[in-house]
């Protein structure tokens, strides 16, 4: 594993990047940014410098472990400071700028569950806060540590990444947490199954990030959340470790996977699932319609949602985003339509939601025969820039801009006048706190028969070296504008440390109180990534 990676294939040789997105060879040049940021103007006249481990005051490690945790443990200063954050704009800025947050002093990859109980039951009796990692992609701020603990441990089980068993009559699969997503793919190919998960961080997060934090995958609808693939969970936590039962189904009480997905690290760490799987899809079939009304895209979207056609890709950009992403250059919006079956061509399916879409105005052709064609250009350019975006909003943070992006989900009577107060509201708040007018973009990544999932990007030339209060302002308006609005704080990214105040007003007064009793009962010690969910 290269000394700056987080987490890696071993069959991989490209380095990860400490600091930013993905791999280093695949940042922006210079150049790039340059061209980047004068779409925005005010930005920087030059790049700011790609951040040096060596530059960093990363100082000895407050703590040491025992002789028999050793082996397990690291205080390479290159893994602590790829271990300090996660890859939100907030984190990619304050490393740029030298200011990183809180270093863990120590970093641990367990290669099973006991070695992990183990570091718990150490860190307990020394009071050490433990970070469950995963791939380190948060965005959220779920895996830094923002407390007073004496000491931080960084725990990362990428060295728990294998497929330890299928039951190909159950199609399901016994799987380590920390398998990245293709380390994951890789081993459940040769038996043509998939998992078939697809978040955008898919190459650089792990399963247990996944369960951890309730990730959102592929499917635009039906199966939106990793939650659907779920049949059991191991977990140790500092109380014990405990395993559900694999069931397909099951209506005895509270579900003990319920209480643990979503829990980011707060309960307990996963360390291993089974998990539903599908066979490998044969067939395939994608579309783009452009609409010159937005609002008539939104209702031909709820329309397709509200049939029994679900589509394995339902998202509308609107006209910024689709010039963005290079889908349209004429001001339409667009919708991305993708249909997908492992057991029998979907060309009718596709066929029928282009007639849905043109009943409310879209334009656009039905695709030849399967495997006729070449794939429909606007779709072809959406899914390039989908990959390349994480990238391109670091290039702009190379050059001073703030760039946020935040998603939530609401039911469709909300969603126009949502949409409209988040352009209207955080573009206020954009331009009060930098002086200059803000590009805020959305997209709806899922779809549902009762509401979507709109997803916003907002991106505005910053104040010089003061980019995180810009950037703080911005999150404040938009978490006002998402709780006046009746939207979850979050529809996919998880709450972290960044969403606690619109999570605090989401949740019941009740479950906030349950919840603090179970993290107590669990975690007596307070350990287990402080400050997300719960104080």
């Amino acid at each position: 594993m290269p000394a700056t990676a987080t987490a890696t294939d071993p069959g991989n040789s490209r380095t990860r990047s400490w600091w930013g997105w993905g791999y280093t060879d695949a940042h922006p040049d210079d150049a790039e940014c340059l061209e980047m940021g004068a779409l925005l103007p005010g930005t920087l006249a030059r790049p700011l410098p790609i951040p040096r481990v060596a530059d960093l005051a990363i100082g000895t490690p407050a703590v040491e472990p025992p002789p028999s945790l050793a082996h397990l443990v690291t205080a390479d200063p290159a893994a602590r400071a790829a271990h300090a954050m996660g890859k939100a704009y907030r984190d990619v800025i304050r490393a740029l700028r030298g200011r990183p947050g809180r270093i863990p002093d120590l970093v641990a990859r367990p290669t099973d569950d006991q070695e992990v109980a183990d570091l718990l039951d150490w860190a307990g009796e020394h009071q050490v806060a433990v970070v469950p990692f995963g791939g380190g992609s948060s965005v959220v701020g779920g895996v830094e540590y923002r407390g007073a603990h004496r000491a931080v441990l960084s725990l990362d089980l990428t060295a728990m990444d294998r497929v330890l068993e299928i039951d190909a009559v159950s199609r399901s699969a016994l799987i380590q947490a920390g398998a990245l997503g293709p380390v994951l793919e890789e081993q459940l190919r040769p038996h043509g199954l998939t998992l078939r998960h697809f978040p955008q961080s898919f190459e650089f997060s792990t399963l247990g990030g996944w369960l951890a934090t309730r990730a959102g995958g592929h499917y635009a609808t039906v199966h939106t959340h990793i939650d659907d693939f779920v049949q059991s969970l191991r977990v140790v936590t500092p109380a014990g470790t405990g395993t559900s039962w694999r069931l397909p189904g099951s209506g005895a009480g509270p579900s003990p996977d319920r209480l643990f997905l979503g829990s980011e690290g707060t309960l307990g760490v996963i360390t291993r699932a089974w998990m539903r799987l599908q066979e490998r899809p044969r067939h395939k079939a994608s579309a783009s319609v452009a609409f010159a009304d937005f609002q008539r895209a939104l209702d031909a979207v709820r329309a397709i949602a509200q049939s029994d056609l679900a589509p394995a890709n339902c998202r509308l950009l609107d006209p910024g985003e689709a010039l963005l992403s290079g889908a349209s250059h004429d001001g339409s919006s667009v919708l991305v339509l993708g249909f997908e079956s492992a057991t029998a061509p979907v060309d009718d399916r596709l066929a029928i939601a282009l007639e849905m879409a043109r009943a409310h105005g879209g334009t656009g052709e039905a695709p030849k025969a399967e495997g006729d064609a070449p794939a429909d250009a606007a779709v072809s350019a959406w899914r390039s820039a989908f990959l390349r975006m994480p990238y391109l909003r670091d290039g702009l943070a190379r050059m001073g801009a703030v760039v946020e992006t935040f998603e939530t989900a609401a039911t469709w009577d909300r969603i126009p006048a949502l949409i409209d107060a988040v352009r209207t509201e955080v573009g206020a708040a954009a331009l009060k706190a930098t002086g200059h007018a803000a590009t805020i973009n959305c997209r709806l990544t899922h779809v549902y028969p009762d509401g979507a999932a709109p997803y916003f990007t907002v991106a505005v030339a910053g104040r010089p070296g003061d980019e995180v209060a810009v950037w703080d302002d911005i999150k404040a308006a938009a978490t006002d504008v998402l709780h006046r609005h009746r939207a979850t704080i979050t529809h996919h990214h998880a709450v972290g440390r960044d969403h606690r105040p619109g999570y605090d007003l989401q949740r019941p007064a009740p479950f906030a109180l349950a919840l603090r009793a179970t993290k107590n009962a669990l975690d007596p010690h307070g350990i287990l990534n402080p400050g997300v969910l719960i104080d």
